[in-house]
């Protein structure tokens, strides 16, 4: 059951599409953070990460992990409204609609990490959160070969309790997480194509490709953001 006000479809790819001038310029981590600013502070319609997490935690009567698997069901049902609605309407066939769709699924899945490690008593305005955040997004297995490859250091979990900030990790992290969603995003689009004679199918590729690697993404997320809070609620106005 949702535990938000949930808006409608319509305005979830109308939100997403609007979003996608502002963060198609610029490099890599300035990208990957107005993406990341844009989940956790909330756009137009799609309150932000804190917010989220503040009401499904009300929702659950303060049960913490009974917030965090609403947020699960609700963001993933979301992810899959978000990818249907942009193939179905033919704007993943476009230039411009490869960033748009790439936008949608980063900041719902973005915001989904964010609640769970808001929820599990990370600070969402430290730095080394947001890169591991990010790295979330790659998802386990590529996490896990590009560490082994050595161009990430750690896991999500390492970089979040780094006893520094690396600013040189961002951009590095940035560029991996960009074009592993520009690649699925790709590969939609090239299904879409092959469906061109029957719109639905391109509709239920995204349904089916943003929805499933969303609930990936935050199984992920739960394992990596282990909790640091021995009790209480999440800290801060929103929480």
């Amino acid at each position: 059951m949702p535990v938000f006000k949930k808006p409608a479809i319509g305005t979830i790819g109308s939100a997403v599409v609007s979003i996608a001038p502002a963060i198609a310029p610029g490099p890599s981590a300035q990208v990957l953070r107005k993406l990341a600013d844009l989940a956790i502070d909330g756009v137009s319609l799609l309150p932000g990460a804190r917010h989220s997490a503040g009401h499904a935690l009300e929702h659950k009567t303060g049960d913490v992990e009974a917030a965090i698997n609403a947020l699960v069901m609700s963001h993933t049902a979301m992810a899959g409204a978000q990818g249907f609605v942009t193939n179905l309407g033919g704007l993943v066939s476009t230039v411009v609609a490869v960033p748009a769709n790439l936008a949608g699924v980063a900041v719902v899945q973005t915001r989904l990490v964010a609640s769970i490690a808001h929820l599990r008593g990370y600070n969402l305005d430290d730095p080394r959160v947001r890169e591991a955040i990010w790295m979330v997004l790659l998802g386990r297995r590529g996490v896990e070969e590009l560490v082994g490859k050595g161009k990430l250091p750690s896991s999500p979990m390492g970089v979040a309790t780094a006893p520094v900030s690396d600013p040189r990790l961002e951009q590095q992290i940035a560029e991996q997480v960009l074009r592993t969603l520009a690649a699925r995003t790709s590969g939609k689009q090239t299904v879409a194509l092959i469906g061109k004679r029957i719109p639905i199918l391109g509709g239920g590729v995204g349904l089916a490709a943003d929805g499933w690697a969303t609930w990936a993404v935050a199984e992920y997320a739960k394992h990596e953001f282990i909790v640091r809070r021995r009790t209480g609620r999440p800290h801060g106005p929103e929480a």
